[in-house]
């Protein structure tokens, strides 16, 4: 009609005053405090999920964002990310994945379930051996576990599964940790862990060696819930060329992001790092 009409006629053909007419289109094209609120909100839930590596669903935006003074319900954080198409990486349950047992070697009992909790780091550690693909072949990584904090204390990665690749994972978590005698270290029964070589290593450190029952994983589950973590929050969505490649993913992966900055649920959601820097 306005296009047929001059706005004033319209107004005086209504009974209504042009300033008012033009006073209620201004509110109308402005947004509400609400609009505002939720427009400036959208903005931190952004760049909260941009700095996790677009890994982070509700529950640790939420924290995030309380811990920067801006309490939110979980409802309306959800609410928001599905409106911008923001989604946090969901981890399956991880995989029974059996080991190489068939071998002769000495098999330590499964000292875990008589053990309390961990009340401090360097207590109980756990490892393992995982494996990523590649343009160029497998590259296999194996990780050591603080069971207290959830830090991953030693590592290494190589081209071979074989006894020296958990040496040096387990030298750089000695080396880094210094950790006391009587330390418990728990593995599965793999013919790298029951060596002669690796035992050695154990007894050099007065650590105490565990394993796990015969091809049950689930008594390692926190270094499996680990690899689970790797996988869904970076393997999963890359694709190597290289073993380089991977390597330099996974070095990030782990030092800059996972040790220091990733919540974590068990934590109160706190990084490793922070969580034995504020207990100790």
């Amino acid at each position: 009609m306005k296009a047929q009409h001059p706005i004033r006629s319209l107004c005086e053909a209504l009974e209504v005053s042009a300033s008012g007419y033009y006073d209620w289109r201004h509110r109308q094209a402005q947004p509400g405090p609400r609009a505002q609120e939720n427009a400036r909100l959208t903005q931190q839930i952004v760049q909260i999920h941009q700095a996790s590596r677009k890994t982070y669903g509700c529950p640790r935006i939420q924290v995030a964002l309380a811990r920067t003074g801006h309490a939110h319900s979980r409802r309306r954080i959800a609410r928001l990310m599905r409106q911008e198409g923001l989604w946090g990486r969901v981890k399956g349950r991880f995989r029974v994945r059996t080991t190489d047992s068939n071998h002769d070697q000495p098999i330590a009992p499964n000292r875990l379930p008589e053990l309390p909790p961990p009340s401090a780091p360097n207590q109980i550690w756990v490892g393992d051996i995982t494996y990523i693909p590649t343009e160029e072949g497998w590259l296999y990584l194996a990780g050591i576990l603080d069971l207290y904090s959830r830090r991953l204390a030693g590592w290494a990665m190589s081209e071979h599964i074989d006894t020296p690749l958990i040496l040096a994972a387990w030298g750089m978590a000695q080396t880094h940790r210094q950790p006391p005698a009587g330390l418990v270290f728990h593995s599965d029964r793999g013919a790298q862990y029951a060596s002669l070589d690796y035992r050695h290593a154990l007894q050099s450190a007065q650590a105490i060696a565990s394993m796990s029952r015969k091809a049950n994983c689930y008594d390692n589950a926190a270094m499996e819930s680990f690899w689970s973590t790797l996988k869904h929050e970076l393997i999963y969505r890359r694709h190597f060329k290289t073993r380089a490649e991977a390597r330099q993913a996974i070095f990030d992966f782990i030092e800059v992001f996972y040790n220091r900055q990733r919540l974590h649920s068990s934590l109160g959601y706190l990084s490793p790092i922070d969580f034995e820097n504020q207990k100790h």
